[in-house]
This record gives C-alpha cells, sequence and structure tokens, in this order.
C-alpha cells in the first residue's frame, strides 16, 4: 500500500513524481520535483503540470521516487496546489482497480471522480458566483482583476486569466477564490437541491384559555365571519393532528388565504416555515425509536448474524416492506463505532425524500453528494468526507469516488436499478459491483436491498456467496396490490377502448377522481410520436447524424432526435412524394397526456419525464404539487417507477406492457418484470389496498402472469435456464467492443480485423462483428464484439490483459486511423 505520510528530505536530493494526469492516456507521466518542493511534495497531493506545448493540468501524484524516466525528459512541476493530500491511498487503489476492471485509463478515472474544481486545466471556463456579495475592498490586487475582468466578460478559461495577469500559472489564486466561494465553473452552475418548506399554522396560546376563545368567536363572526369560518376549521383539525399546514386548513374552512393572513396579522394564529420530509411517515414513526414489525428484527438480527461469515448481504423484501428502517437501524450500530456509512441510491432526484427522512434520525453528521450539486458544494462534501466530518453520505453513484477514511458499512438500495451503471464516458463502471470491492478495501460490509433483486445478485445469494434476508410482508399490513390485465386486441374489438385507454383503466380512473385519489399513468416512451410516416409512400424522417427516426414532439412542435439532440421542423408535405397525408405512429408521455385531457377536461393532469424535469426544480415542484393534491393524474416514464411513496396514489395504469416485453434484449423478461413490479409497488403504499391495470395485446405472456402473482422465484429459474444454454450471465462473463468510424467501409475492415486477431486467442467465445440496433450515432457508424468468458476454467485478467494487447497493436496499425475502440465489461 502507498505510504500517506509526506517524506522527508534531509539532503537536497532530486526527486521525481509520477502523476495521474485527467486524460485517456495509457501511462502516467514523471515530472521532475523543483529542489525547494522536495519537502511538499505528497502522494494524493494536486500539482499543476505542463503536457503537451502548452496546456496545464492539475495531476494528482501517485508516487514518488528518485528514479528519472528513460526514454524522456522531465519536465518541472510548477506548482503544488495543497499543504494536504486531497486524495488518500485507499482512493488511488480503488482508481487503479476500476481502470484495470474496466479497461479505461486512470486518467479516466481521476476524470470521473474528482469534482471539476480539483482538476482545473486551462480550458477550464470560469464564471462569478452570482448568489455571493462580493466585497470587493477585501479583495487582493489580482483577485480584483479578475473580478473586474469577469464583469466585462461573464466567462473566461484559465489560459485567459494567465494571460490578464501575465503570470504561467494562476491555478493557486484560483483555488484561494473557490474557497471564498467567489467563483465557479461554468458547467457546473445546475440545479440544486432544495429542501421542502411548509408553512405550520398555531393558534396563539392565549386562545387556549376557552374563555378568551369564547369571547372572540363572536366578534369575528360580526365583523369576518370567513375568518371565523378559519379559526372554526383550524379547531376542528387541532383534535385530530398535532401539526397542521396553511395548505390543509384552507383546503378544510374553504375561507382563502386572505381570511388566514388577516388571523395571523391579528396575532389570533401563528405562522412558521419549517423544512419538511417528503413522506407522510406517521409521528410515531418519525421519532428514532420506532418499533420495527417482529418479521423486521428477525430480519435485522439475520443480517447482524450473516454478516460475521459474509461480506456481502442481499436483502429481497416486497415493495413497502420497511426495509429503510432496516438500513437505518444497522446505519446506527455503525456510527456507534465511529465508522462511515455510504447509502447509494439509484437516482438521487426522485429520492430526496430520504434524505429528510435520515437527516431526522442523524442531524448533521449526513452528508448528501450527487450530480444535481453546484461544484463549490461538491468540493465542500469531498473535504468535509476527508475530514471524517460526516459519518453517513447518501449519493447516487459518484459518491463512491469520496475519500473515505474508514467504510463500515454500504447500501446499496434498489440494487437492481441500471442507473447504478455509467454507459458513457469511461470508466463504464457499475457502482454497485465497485461498491462491493471499496467495502472490501475497508474491511467493511454491503448490504444489498430490493423488491427484484439483479439475477446476478440472487445467483450469488443462491449460492451462498452472499448472504441472505428476507422480508415477505408489507409495513404495517398493508395488501399488496390488486393486478388486473386487459387485453387490448380484444376491447378494439368490441370497440370499448377510447384513444389508448381501455374501458377498465378508464373506469378506474373515473372512480379514482370520485374519491378524490390520485392516478399515476405508466408509458416508457417520451415525446408525442415516435414516429411520423406518409401514408402513400411510407416515408419516415430520419436524423441526419444518427441512424434512428425522429419523434415528434408536441410542446416544441419539432421533430427531435432523442441521441444527439438534433431537431427540425415537422413537415406538412412528405418530401419524397408531395403527399400531404403525413400521420404520426404510436404515443408517448405527451400524447398521453393530450388526449387524456380531451376525454377528462376536469381532471388536473401532469406529465414527468426527461422533458419536463431539465429545468431548474422543475422536477421538485411536480413531486410537491402531487404530495399536495394538486395533480389527479401523472403521467410519466420510467422515472415513476423510483421510489416514489404518495399515500392518495390507489391506482396504476400500464398503457403498453408490449414495450417493455418485446425489447430485443436477453434482459428483456428481467428488466420487464423489475419495471411492471416496481410501478405496481406505488399503488396503495399506506393503509389501502392500491389497484393496477395492465395494457397489453398478449395478456398470457409468461411475465405478466409471474408480476400478477408477485413469483419472482418462478421467473428466475425459467430465465435461468435460459441462460446458462445460451451462454449469459450470471454464468458466462461479457465484453462488449464498440469500434466506430466516420466511413462505414472503413469501418467494416477495421471491425474484421479485430475480430479476426480477437478469434487467434479466443476461439468461438468471440461473436461477432455484428451491427447493433442503433448503427450510427453523432455520424459515427458503430460496428460491436461481443466476448464471452466461462466463470471457470478461463482467468479474466489474463483475458483482459491480451484483449489489451489486441487492440494496442491494431492501433497500432494504419488500418486504425480515425478508430474509437469502447470496451464495455459486464454491459447493460
Amino acid at each position: 500500500m502507498l505510504e500517506f505520510a509526506e517524506i522527508e528530505h534531509t539532503d537536497r536530493k532530486t526527486l521525481f513524481a509520477e502523476v495521474i494526469l485527467p486524460l485517456a492516456i495509457s501511462k502516467n507521466y514523471t515530472y521532475r520535483v523543483p529542489y525547494e518542493q522536495n519537502d511538499a511534495i505528497a502522494i494524493g497531493k494536486r500539482v499543476v503540470v505542463q503536457f503537451g506545448k502548452s496546456k496545464l493540468y492539475t495531476a494528482i501524484v501517485k508516487e514518488i521516487t528518485s528514479l528519472a524516466p528513460e526514454k524522456y525528459e522531465a519536465k518541472y512541476i510548477i506548482e503544488i496546489l495543497d499543504d494536504r493530500s486531497v486524495v488518500t491511498p485507499h482512493q488511488l487503489h480503488f482508481w487503479q482497480w476500476l481502470a484495470d476492471y474496466y479497461m479505461c485509463n486512470i486518467g479516466e478515472v481521476m476524470n470521473a471522480a474528482l469534482p471539476a474544481a480539483l482538476k482545473l486545466a486551462s480550458e477550464t471556463r470560469i464564471v462569478l458566483n452570482k448568489e455571493y456579495d462580493i466585497d470587493r475592498s477585501t479583495l487582493h490586487d489580482k483577485e480584483f482583476l479578475i473580478v473586474e475582468a469577469l464583469d466585462i466578460q461573464p466567462e473566461l478559461t484559465v489560459s485567459d486569466i494567465a494571460k490578464l495577469l501575465g503570470q504561467k500559472t494562476v491555478m493557486p489564486i484560483l483555488k484561494l477564490m473557490f474557497e471564498k466561494n467567489i467563483i465557479h465553473i461554468s458547467e457546473e452552475v445546475s440545479e440544486r437541491y432544495k429542501p421542502r418548506k411548509r408553512t405550520f399554522i398555531t393558534l396563539n396560546p392565549v386562545y387556549n384559555d376557552p374563555e378568551n376563545l369564547r369571547e372572540l368567536f363572536p366578534i369575528l363572526e360580526k365583523r369576518a365571519p370567513k375568518q371565523a369560518d378559519a379559526l372554526l376549521a383550524y379547531i376542528k383539525l387541532a383534535r385530530h393532528q398535532k401539526a397542521i399546514t396553511k395548505n390543509e386548513l384552507i383546503e378544510e374552512s374553504g375561507a382563502g388565504e386572505s381570511s388566514i393572513k388577516s388571523l395571523i396579522e391579528k396575532d389570533i394564529l401563528f405562522a412558521e416555515e419549517k423544512n419538511v420530509s417528503r413522506l407522510h411517515f406517521e409521528e410515531e414513526e418519525l421519532n428514532s425509536n420506532f418499533e420495527l414489525s417482529e418479521q423486521q428484527t428477525e430480519v435485522l438480527q439475520s443480517v447482524r448474524d450473516q454478516f460475521k461469515e459474509k461480506d456481502v448481504v442481499l436483502l429481497h423484501g416486497v415493495t413497502s416492506s420497511g426495509k429503510t428502517q432496516i438500513y437505518i437501524r444497522l446505519i446506527e450500530e455503525m456510527m456507534r463505532n465511529d465508522r462511515q456509512v455510504l447509502y447509494l441510491l439509484p437516482e438521487i432526484a426522485l429520492t430526496t425524500h430520504i434524505i429528510e427522512r435520515l437527516r431526522l434520525y442523524f442531524g448533521a453528521d449526513i452528508g448528501v453528494y450527487h450530480s444535481r450539486f453546484n461544484d463549490n458544494e461538491r468540493v465542500e462534501v469531498w473535504q468535509k468526507v476527508l475530514n471524517n466530518d460526516y459519518k453517513v453520505i447518501l449519493g447516487a453513484r459518484s459518491s463512491v469516488f469520496l475519500p473515505f477514511n474508514d467504510l463500515g458499512l454500504i447500501v446499496v438500495d434498489e440494487e437492481h436499478e441500471t442507473s447504478y451503471k455509467q454507459f458513457d464516458p469511461a470508466p463504464r463502471y457499475n457502482a454497485r459491483d465497485a461498491a462491493i470491492f471499496l467495502a472490501n478495501m475497508h474491511q467493511g460490509k454491503v448490504l444489498l436491498g430490493s423488491a427484484t433483486p439483479s439475477f446476478e445478485s440472487y445467483f450469488n445469494a443462491r449460492n451462498g456467496k452472499y448472504g441472505f434476508a428476507e422480508l415477505t410482508e408489507r409495513y404495517g399490513g398493508v395488501l399488496l396490490p390488486e393486478v388486473e390485465v386487459v387485453n387490448i386486441s380484444h376491447e378494439t374489438k368490441q370497440k370499448t377502448i377510447q384513444s389508448h385507454f381501455t374501458s377498465v383503466l378508464m373506469e378506474g380512473i373515473k372512480q379514482a377522481l370520485v374519491n378524490k385519489e390520485q392516478v399515476i399513468l405508466f408509458q416508457n416512451r417520451r415525446g408525442y410520436a415516435p414516429v411520423l410516416m406518409c401514408k402513400i409512400c411510407a416515408y419516415t424522417p430520419k436524423c441526419i447524424n444518427c441512424d434512428v427516426s425522429l419523434t415528434y414532439h408536441k410542446s416544441s412542435g419539432k421533430l427531435h432526435c432523442h441521441y444527439c439532440g438534433y431537431k427540425e421542423d415537422s413537415p406538412s408535405i412528405c418530401p419524397a412524394c408531395g403527399s400531404t397525408h403525413l400521420e404520426y405512429k404510436g404515443f408517448g408521455t405527451e400524447k398521453i397526456e393530450d388526449e387524456l385531457s380531451l376525454l377528462l377536461p376536469d381532471a388536473r393532469i401532469t406529465r414527468m419525464d426527461l422533458d419536463t424535469t431539465r429545468s431548474r426544480n422543475s422536477l421538485q415542484t411536480i413531486l410537491n404539487n402531487l404530495e399536495e393534491k394538486k395533480i389527479d393524474i401523472l403521467v410519466g416514464t420510467q422515472m415513476v417507477a423510483k421510489g416514489l411513496d404518495f399515500s392518495d396514489v390507489t391506482l396504476i395504469g400500464i398503457i403498453n406492457a408490449d414495450s417493455l416485453l418485446k425489447f430485443p434484449d436477453y434482459r428483456a423478461n428481467e428488466r420487464s418484470f423489475q419495471m411492471l413490479a416496481q410501478v405496481s409497488g406505488r399503488a396503495g403504499r399506506r393503509g389501502k389496498q392500491g389497484k393496477v391495470v395492465i395494457q397489453t395485446y398478449d395478456p398470457n405472456h409468461r411475465v405478466i402472469k409471474q408480476v400478477i402473482a408477485n413469483d419472482y422465484n418462478d421467473l428466475y429459474f425459467t430465465e435461468m435456464e435460459e441462460r446458462k444454454s445460451f451462454k449469459y450471465p450470471p454464468f458466462y462473463r461479457i465484453i462488449n467492443l464498440d469500434i466506430k468510424h466516420k466511413d462505414p467501409e472503413i469501418l467494416y475492415n477495421q471491425a474484421n480485423y479485430l475480430g479476426n486477431e480477437l478469434r487467434k486467442h479466443f476461439g468461438e467465445r468471440v461473436i461477432g462483428p455484428e451491427t447493433p440496433l442503433i448503427s450510427r450515432i453523432r455520424n459515427f457508424y458503430i460496428k460491436s464484439i461481443m466476448l464471452k468468458f466461462e466463470k471457470d476454467g478461463i482467468s479474466i485478467v489474463k483475458a483482459k490483459a491480451i484483449l489489451r494487447d489486441v487492440i494496442v497493436q491494431f492501433q497500432t496499425t494504419k488500418l486504425s486511423k480515425g478508430s474509437i475502440i469502447q470496451p464495455d465489461v459486464d454491459p447493460y
């Protein structure tokens, strides 16, 4: 293991530092340490170095040696940025493992791991922090010059600032300005997590005396009857609940906001704004001594016992079974032992309520880390984890990169989620698998939780590699939702279907609206219509950069490519045959929302997909409106399947289950089951049994029957038989190679050459090259080669080494010119 302590040098020895640059280069570069910096240099510190002709980068010191590089003359390190190391030896070891396992370069891992403010380069763009009121009298001359320049030109690169000040490196000045919160990195000023606020109303304690209240009522009834109604409604609500929000009071009294405002001005009522949780947990559940059910207590003990033998335990619990309460108990135990905990969530945006919930128990000891934070906030969390100020970190996949000192437990919630896998750019890592290695480095434990575990994890649990615990009852005895499957073709023949809604679903929606309950409708495709087609010649508009048809979006009136972002106007005349008979085929969330508003004009309908949640705090607003019952029907893509928990959602409608089931992928059935079970789990989560309506053309499909029976085991065993015979995970390991080039003919020759070279080493384990489903993205044509390695009998480490050698050898040939090769280990 690398030494963390600074190296002391008595004599003026010549030292060299091997550094990691945030670039996709296969070898680390070595620089010479200036004599006067010998005492300051240490592993894990950031240094400013020149790489290439004139570019400056922030690099991380990986090793210190007295040996000069043999093949080139080492340049001097320009500046050491840190007084203490910002990256720990554990992290450097973890980065190296990720680079080796996922077949990328350590520089790419560094790029993913460090917040942008910790890796300034010449091209980094700097902007002023608009939220910070700068007292210019406290600025040094150089800081003042930079602020003045940013007033004139709102965005400057680091090299612009270096020219402005007439010096080679400005990194130390910018570092100080970051710490003072004066500047930001431009691409990082993104959406911030905002705590949710509510106004709570309380009665002036003077009126707790019935006599005073009796005197007040006649005065109000005479002068302001609406205010009297509001006060009466408050007293009525106060009998049944401790906390009363302003919205509840307005709804109960029907008196309007102005009446309540007047009562506040008269000091009859007091208003107080508080941060609240996104979840309506009952009062007794909110305090940290909540009672676990009998089954939860048994499962908790079982997990503890298994942790003595096993490093990883899989917790399989039906939706709403109270897995989080078990996590909380385990986190408390870790904190008592003064160890750190990482709580991983698939998508932070939809699970902000867990933050609030955990803060009730752990207060200031909990930190949150994800990409929605701006850069200064991420650096702040980084420093606090490094200083051991945070005991619990709650975050999305990128939080595995934080500088933990002593990680005792990692909880991976909803471990089956594909969002844990990074697709682009490299490292294409899976945070769940990386978390297991990370915990192992710290001698910590991992708890994987899910209602529908991934087959890989379930397979490991059944084979005894992982421990296993199961929660089979919903918390508080709530029943699982009733599932009804409706045959779309049958209803189409009977002419009982309206637009895309069968009579069963329509009846259910109307009944829910009458009962003042809420509905969620799921359609896993955004936009208005996936395809625009000419009725006469069957022409469909395609993207100019990718091999996909364009999707029509009614909100913009344009055709969009969902791969590269290209847009064009929707034609009214067919460009191929001149016909005016163009029609939209298929349907996305936008069309569902549009047609539903025609069928149910009085219902309040909102859409939740990538398009409606792009802007600042838009997602928060939708979730708040759903909870405040300002929304009757929520139409959404897979976002609605993840962790939403609202007490009044009693009906879930799955508009078309076939789009999930008929996907050409060996994981299609597993994913469909997970998605359908997770969406269904959103219904009737507190006190009421919910209902799920699944619309399909194939009601007898095996997976749909398994969803109705909630039979995960049956799904697992039938799928496993197929995977074994067709050589898929978990029995085999897969590595995908994507080869990309702008010329399809050159690509064809490159892919065939690579395929043949790989067959010399791996024989029939090589499949392809094949053209993938989408054969061109952003003007690059693509060919894919799949390698399947059995789990036993072949060393995956040796196989990867051979694969690397073949790729490097290919890149030395003339044929490889202009090509991009992307290995993806354990692809999704």
